[in-house]
């Protein structure tokens, strides 16, 4: 037997939000089968994403459990809708961990990306070398081979910033990882003006938090908050040496919101983030 495929991030999300709403409307798993007219073991499967569902069984869900969010109905039914997987699923499934084939498929389907990193320069912004070198140092050490797919995986996901209509992209980077010479000069410089040329995009906001600001917080993470179609539907991803954690409780998006304006209000506005950008590689 075919074991069956692993679901989606998008097929699990809605798994969850689906129990969420039943949760809500104070029913358990028995009582909403009953009424759906379906056993407890089909509806634990459809909530566990081991089986999926039609936006009309999503809606007829949404009417039972009396949720009356439209535009969080209709987002939900869009996610059932979804049938084919991505280029990161086709590409890349057999060659690099998961938590990686789950960010660039909540990048891809996000309507907008917020982000905040003080170490490092955010993967979507990162030139070819700068990511090559980054990846080149991981532990445990990987082969060429493995470096390449990551690579190719990085720049690949940059197509959200690349691609016709893209959404906003929002971006905070700490002074700190300016600094980095990452590759040597020379590739730090090519990097440094590659943010440059990216921030004067209409769609791209890079604002520089100055090493004057002290402390500040959410100091020492990697933040990116990637938004849904309706706020119920955003999630926080961040990254962990282990890989990325992936967050969607409410108080969870929240304070993450929260973190974000503050952060964003202390950083320097994009055109004196670009003068800065600019003074730190005619220094290298």
């Amino acid at each position: 037997m075919t074991p069956r495929p692993a679901p989606t991030a998008r097929r699990l999300r809605l798994a969850i939000e689906l129990r969420k709403l039943r949760e809500r409307a104070g029913l358990t798993a028995t009582e909403a089968a009953q009424l759906l007219g379906t056993s407890s073991g089909q509806l634990s499967n459809v909530e566990s994403a081991r089986f999926g569902v039609s936006p009309d069984r999503v809606r007829a869900m949404a009417n039972i459990y009396s949720c009356t969010n439209q535009p969080y109905i209709d987002a939900l039914a869009d996610m059932a809708a979804e049938k084919a997987r991505g280029w990161w699923w086709d590409s890349y499934r057999e060659v690099l961990p998961s938590g990686l084939l789950t960010l660039a498929e909540l990048e891809h389907h996000a309507t907008a990306i917020r982000t905040a990193f003080t170490a490092h320069i955010p993967g979507m912004l990162q030139t070819a070398e700068h990511a090559r070198e980054i990846f080149s140092h991981a532990i445990p050490a990987p082969t060429p081979p493995e470096v390449e797919h990551r690579v190719s995986h990085r720049i690949k996901r940059q197509d959200v910033v690349f691609r016709e209509n893209p959404n906003p992209y929002s971006t905070v980077i700490h002074e700190a990882a300016l600094h980095m010479r990452v590759g040597g000069p020379r590739v730090a410089r090519e990097q440094l003006q590659h943010l440059i040329d990216m921030s004067e995009r209409e769609h791209v906001t890079l604002r520089v938090l100055p090493f004057d600001v002290g402390a500040f917080p959410g100091s020492g993470q990697s933040i990116n908050y990637l938004c849904g179609p309706v706020p119920q539907l955003d999630t926080v991803q961040l990254d962990q040496f282990h890989g990325p954690v992936l967050l969607d409780a409410e108080a969870h998006l929240e304070k993450y919101r929260h973190l974000l304006d503050i952060v964003e209000a202390l950083a320097l506005g994009p055109e004196k983030s670009r003068d800065l950008i600019r003074s730190i590689a005619q220094s290298l």
